[in-house]
C-alpha cells in the first residue's frame, strides 16, 4: 500500500500466474532509476497473518536502497495484490514467490523473509536453488514443525467452521481495535512499541475486498507443513534470525531446525526483547545484523563459512 511505504518508494505491478502482484521500490526521487536497476537483487517477503503486507518491512528495507535493488511485493492476497478468492496452499505461494523472482528481479537474489513465508522460501530454495544466492530469515517456520499439529488447535479448527470463519476474521483482523489487540497479545514482545501507523497499515490490508481468502487459509492452517522434514535438503547460504518471545515458534524450535543443517546455516542469533517481528519492534538493530551479511555480490555469507 503506497499510502504507507517511505519517501522515495514507488509502486510497480507484476502479472503472476494466480494474479497481479504490486511491489514496491526505489524510485529516481532520491535514488537514479538506470543507478537502482544495475545494483544486485534484495527481495524482501512479509509473513502470512491478517493484514500483513509489504509495509512489515518498510521501516528496514529503506537503509538498503542506495546499495541494492530493493524489491518487497506484497504477495496475491495480501496488500495491494490482486485477491482471488481462493483456496490457497503451499503449491501457490512457490509458484508465485519462483514467478515473482523470475519476473520482477534478476536473479540469483538476496531474499529477506520472515515467519511461515520464510519457511516457504527454504522449500522454494530446495527446489530451485538456481533463484537464490543467499537467505536472511526471521523466526522461519512451517508451523507444523517437529510433529506439531497446528491445524488441531482452536483457531485452526473454527477457522474451517462455514460462516463462523467470516465472522472471526471481521471481528478479529478487520478493525482497529482487533489488530492492536492481537499485535499485543501474539505478536509484539512490548505493546509500547506498536504506533498507530503500524496498526492503521494492518487494518487497510485486511480490508482489502475478498483478503479474507488468504488470511483464512493461514489461519485453517491450509499453508502449514513441517519443515524439520525439509532443512537437510537445503543448500543455499542461509542466516537464521529469531526474537526470543516468539509466541508461535520457541528459540528453541529454531535452535533444532538450525542444527539439523549447519553447513548450509552460516549463523543462528537469538534477538532478545522482541517477539515475532523484531522489524518491527526493533528495526534498527535488524538492519545492523543485515548489513553485517548483505553485500553487493553475495559473497558475505560464504566468507562466514
Amino acid at each position: 500500500m503506497l499510502q504507507f511505504q517511505p519517501p522515495g518508494f514507488g509502486q510497480r505491478v507484476i502479472q503472476t500466474s494466480l494474479g497481479s502482484m504490486a511491489y514496491y521500490t526505489p524510485v529516481a526521487t532520491l535514488w537514479s532509476a538506470t543507478e537502482t536497476a544495475a545494483l544486485p537483487p534484495l527481495v524482501f517477503l512479509h509473513s502470512l497473518g491478517g493484514g500483513s503486507s509489504a509495509y512489515e518491512w518498510s521501516k528496514v528495507y529503506p537503509a538498503f536502497a542506495a546499495t541494492h535493488q530493493v524489491l518487497a511485493p506484497d504477495l496475491v492476497g495480501w496488500g495491494e495484490s490482486a485477491h482471488p478468492a481462493n483456496e490457497y496452499q503451499v503449491m501457490d505461494y512457490l509458484r508465485m514467490l519462483a514467478e515473482f523472482i523470475q519476473r520482477a528481479a534478476n536473479p540469483p537474489v538476496q531474499v529477506v523473509a520472515s515467519s511461515l513465508t520464510a519457511g516457504l522460501v527454504i522449500r522454494l530454495a530446495i527446489q530451485q536453488p538456481e533463484l537464490f544466492q543467499a537467505l536472511l530469515l526471521v523466526n522461519p517456520s512451517g508451523l507444523n514443525d517437529f510433529g506439531l499439529d497446528y491445524g488441531r488447535g482452536l483457531p485452526a479448527q473454527l477457522a474451517r467452521t462455514p460462516l463462523l470463519d467470516r465472522l472471526i476474521y471481521t471481528l478479529g483482523a478487520a478493525n482497529g481495535a482487533a489488530v492492536r489487540n492481537f499485535l499485543q497479545q501474539f505478536l509484539f514482545a512490548q505493546p509500547q512499541r506498536i504506533s498507530d501507523e503500524l496498526v492503521a497499515a494492518y487494518v487497510a490490508s485486511a480490508q482489502q475486498p475478498n483478503a479474507e481468502y488468504a488470511a483464512l487459509a493461514s489461519l485453517r492452517g491450509d499453508l502449514c507443513f513441517d519443515l524439520s522434514l525439509y532443512m537437510g535438503q537445503l543448500t543455499v547460504p542461509t542466516v537464521v534470525f529469531w526474537g526470543e518471545q516468539s509466541k508461535f515458534t520457541s528459540l528453541e524450535t529454531g535452535l533444532r531446525l538450525a542444527r539439523l543443517n549447519p553447513q548450509a546455516v552460516k549463523a543462528f542469533h537469538p534477538l532478545p526483547e522482541v517477539g515475532v517481528l523484531p522489524h518491527l519492534e526493533l528495526p534498527g538493530i535488524v538492519i545492523g545484523l543485515l548489513q553485517r551479511y548483505l553485500s553487493d555480490n553475495g559473497e558475505k555469507l560464504k566468507e562466514e563459512s
